[in-house]
């Protein structure tokens, strides 16, 4: 059984009526503003991706500190370029394939060359963009923290779910996926590999 470091969670309602109150700050409300609430359905759905969004990430820290003193977005980062050809990616496309922020990214690949990791260098295409390239010891090191990574990843997401559910799931979050980035803009699709 994964043990979580203690904390809680909050995870705020979003059901209710709510009121306006008088501009004046008066006791009396003007009236009852008509929303469309959630469901109880809906909010027990929400209520628990909320609690899931924020739990598993600490438990893939724990593992991921544990085993190689990693953050998982430090790791996140290592995955997308041991993945890249040559082992390397421009600084802007893999901002996008580690969902970070451009400043984010760039504090963790700093982070990642102090531990001899990641380097930076220029891009030889057009001397312009810069690349961040996986040394040979940042190798050793997803070679060597990824099986124990993607076990974490099972026992916490995949184990209590059927293959019915996870299948549920997948088209689940694809389909949130499409609302919240429809133009693709935000997200890089399967598959999709950039030559560095």
């Amino acid at each position: 059984m994964m043990r979580l470091p203690p904390r809680a969670v909050h995870v705020p309602s979003l059901t209710g009526v709510a009121t306006i109150r008088d501009a004046r700050g008066a006791g009396g409300t003007v009236g009852a503003v008509a929303q469309r609430w959630l469901d109880d359905r809906q909010q027990r759905t929400w209520r628990a991706w909320l609690a899931a969004s924020e739990l598993l990430p600490r438990v893939l820290d724990t593992q991921l500190q544990r085993d190689a003193g990693l953050t998982h977005a430090a790791y996140v980062v290592l995955a997308m370029l041991s993945e890249a050809p040559h082992r390397s990616r421009r600084m802007s496309d893999l901002a996008r394939r580690a969902n970070q922020s451009q400043s984010r990214l760039s504090h963790t690949v700093a982070r990642l060359e102090e531990r001899g990791w990641v380097r930076r260098e220029r891009s030889a295409d057009d001397g312009r963009g810069n690349l961040a390239v996986l040394t040979d010891a940042g190798w050793d090191v997803v070679r060597s923290v990824a099986p124990g990574h993607v076990d974490a990843v099972r026992t916490a997401l995949f184990d209590p779910l059927t293959p019915e559910q996870t299948a549920a799931l997948c088209d689940a979050l694809e389909s949130v996926l499409e609302r919240l980035d429809p133009d693709h803009s935000l997200r890089v699709a399967d598959g999709a590999d950039v030559e560095s």
